[in-house]
């Protein structure tokens, strides 16, 4: 009997971030963890009423707003990689379906113009040779 392995390898559904937005994730991440121990130590430090409790209380306060600014860091960060690169994009079957019929109606186009020009030639070749 043929041992299967732990675990099979399967393709990543998702692509990877670019690293300027990975980066500003991280970033982000490790700001709001800050955030949330800073505001744990400064609950605490209020419930024991100590002398700590008011600076850290204010700096909770400056670093939410810094917590916030970050996260909206990475959201501009991925908007402007987007513009600037480009998103990849795979359209939609019924994009193709419409594309493929505005193909078709342009090649049956093209080709009935050609065709009519073939015959405005070939009538005005008969009128000079009649002549």
């Amino acid at each position: 009997m043929p041992r299967q392995p732990l675990w099979v390898e399967e393709a990543a559904t998702r692509r990877r971030m670019p690293d300027p937005v990975r980066r500003a994730a991280v970033r982000a991440v490790i700001i709001a963890s800050l955030t949330l121990i800073q505001a744990m130590v400064a609950f605490l430090a209020s419930l024991t009423g100590s002398w700590l409790a008011f600076p850290m209380v204010l700096s909770s306060v400056g670093s939410t707003v810094v917590a916030t600014w970050s996260v909206l860091d990475v959201w501009v960060t991925r908007q402007v990689w987007n513009q600037r690169n480009g998103v990849v994009s795979v359209p939609s079957s019924s994009a193709r379906r419409l594309r493929r019929a505005r193909r078709r109606a342009r090649r049956a186009a093209r080709t009935a113009e050609r065709d009519a020009a073939r015959i405005r030639r070939r009538e005005a070749g008969r009128r000079l040779s009649r002549a």
